[in-house]
């Protein structure tokens, strides 16, 4: 192995490190009534996660922890594992793909009337992967996204709407990327504990001049104010979509 490679290697494995200690060293409760599948709620939790994808490239499977923290009031960060089983190779195919380190601030916070809240947010994503992708495991391109976006909150309903733009730009790796986002995401509660989201991603790729929108569905349940479970369904869209359809499950500690 290089030095450069071995480099490479103890930053990935660092911010893996950093990720096993945020998941262990939650402490104190933050927005207990808002819903952690809103990425702008101001919530401590660690879900893990479980995927199952499938398409004309391949079959994958993705295990990964999604968590966050926060930080001050304002500032919030959010963090992914990625562990991905594919055959996109030709044969079955393990390993890690990627660590997602994302801080979110919330500048502006607002009553608009007596139905409407508002929450402004900034932030960005840091992706980097663990170089697998001769296994077919990542795109071999450590990227960062910055992006913005508004929580709009029914103070009666509990409906929460939020759309976001990101911008997606590759600064390491032999794949260029450069892809721009817009994602919308409808959080309702109904009944006592449950939850239903709807969050569509309407990416361009300006490397490749194609749309990949993908859409995902999620119910949920809280049991109690710590612990909740949910499930996934996926769907990607288009004729350049990336995978077919999609299920997922997962287990929510809430903080």
């Amino acid at each position: 192995m290089s030095h450069q490679d071995t480099g490479s290697w103890t930053y990935r494995t660092f911010l893996a490190g950093l990720l096993s200690v945020l998941t262990m060293s939650m402490a104190t409760a933050a927005g207990a009534e808002e819903n952690a599948s809103n990425p702008l709620a101001a919530v401590n939790n660690t879900d893990i996660r479980w995927q199952y994808t499938e398409g004309d490239l391949e079959d994958k499977h993705r295990l990964f922890i999604d968590g966050a923290y926060m930080i001050k009031p304002k500032l919030k960060l959010k963090y992914e594992l990625h562990y991905v089983e594919t055959d996109l190779t030709g044969e079955d195919e393990h390993d890690f793909e990627k660590v997602v380190i994302k801080p979110i601030y919330f500048p502006y916070e607002t009553k608009l009337n007596d139905d409407w809240g508002l929450r402004a947010a900034i932030g960005f994503d840091l992706i980097v992967e663990f170089g697998n992708d001769d296994k077919g495991i990542g795109i071999d391109a450590d990227q960062i996204g910055p992006f913005g976006g508004f929580a709009f909150a029914n103070l009666s309903s509990g409906l929460v709407l939020i759309p976001l733009l990101q911008q997606f730009l590759s600064y390491s790796g032999d794949t260029d990327v450069n892809q721009t986002a817009l994602r919308l995401i409808a959080l309702q509660p109904f009944g006592k504990g449950n939850w239903f989201k709807l969050d569509a991603k309407i990416p361009y790729d300006w490397e490749n001049e194609f749309w990949v929108p993908t859409a995902e569905v999620q119910l949920g349940h809280n049991f109690g104010p710590k612990w909740a479970i949910f499930v996934d369904g996926l769907a990607g869209l288009g004729g350049d979509r990336l995978f077919d359809a999609g299920i997922g499950l997962g287990l929510r500690r809430k903080f």
